[in-house]
């Protein structure tokens, strides 16, 4: 299969998951991480901003759009599985950046991707917001395959967390041609479950320790993500055995069998 082929599969298959049962779409950080997420059973992937960012030493939101266009055909190539890229604000303001990403994303391999409404310090006004949704919807309906538009309000976590606010916001994103809603940092199954009742669309929702993916599901949710939680876990389990071998001389950590053969065969 050539791969225009082989990325209109993957569109194919990335729109029925979201047609079809609830479903987790973990967030690999690099291609070893992604070909472990593949060979355990998940059927997507999708990019971490603030994970990939870690990667070159930096902090969130310091990544270019080209070194994320890279980084997402990185990841295209190591698995068979559909990929949807975290494109941030979509590496400017305007409506035409946020056009310009989902363009380069698709061209990178991905068949989804993301655009916030924020940017450093600002969230941006709700036209404004929603006129971006409506160039990147427009850029990925010119696409040959179903690219599917993730649309993000950001409120939550960035310190205005105004549930009426975020619905709002979502709902524009949905009339402006969003295909995902998200709204990252609800915490509760009343909130999620009113943002899901709100809507029509499918609803990302990002995973938080103290509720199950049966309760989120349950509470309207169709698809889960982790954002750069994975990361973080393996960072801890990296920082934690290197203490202890600074700190006591102790490298028991070092004792761990994994099946790299099976994860990272073909």
């Amino acid at each position: 299969m050539n791969s225009g082929g082989r990325q209109a599969q993957k569109a194919a298959e990335f729109k029925a998951l979201h047609a079809g049962d609830p479903f987790v779409i973990p967030n690999p950080w690099d291609a070893g991480s992604a070909r472990v997420l593949a060979a355990l059973g998940f059927k997507a992937l999708a990019t971490t901003s603030s994970g990939f960012a870690f990667t070159l030493g930096r902090r969130d939101g310091r990544v270019t759009l080209d070194e994320m266009t890279k980084h997402a055909a990185a990841l295209d190539r190591a698995t068979e599985l559909p990929l949807s890229v975290d494109l941030e604000n979509g590496y400017g303001p305007d409506p035409a950046d946020a056009a310009r990403a989902i363009t380069r994303a698709a061209e990178a391999g991905a068949v989804g991707g993301s655009i916030e409404d924020w940017e450093r310090g600002r969230l941006y006004e709700l036209q404004h917001a929603a006129e971006r949704i409506s160039a990147a919807a427009e850029a990925a309906r010119a696409l040959a395959f179903p690219f599917v538009l993730t649309a993000r309000a950001e409120n939550h976590i960035r310190g205005n967390p105004e549930l009426d606010d975020t619905i709002a916001r979502l709902q524009a994103f949905e009339q402006a041609g969003a295909d995902v809603l998200y709204a990252p940092g609800l915490r509760t199954i009343e909130e999620i479950r009113a943002v899901c009742e709100a809507v029509s669309r499918p609803v990302n929702v990002l995973a938080v320790p103290q509720l199950s993916f049966a309760e989120i599901a349950q509470a309207g949710a169709r698809r889960v993500s982790v954002g750069g939680s994975l990361t973080w876990v393996a960072v801890k389990a990296l920082a934690d055995a290197a203490e202890a071998i600074l700190d006591l001389g102790d490298f028991s950590a070092l004792e761990t069998r994994l099946p790299l053969d099976e994860w990272l065969a073909g």
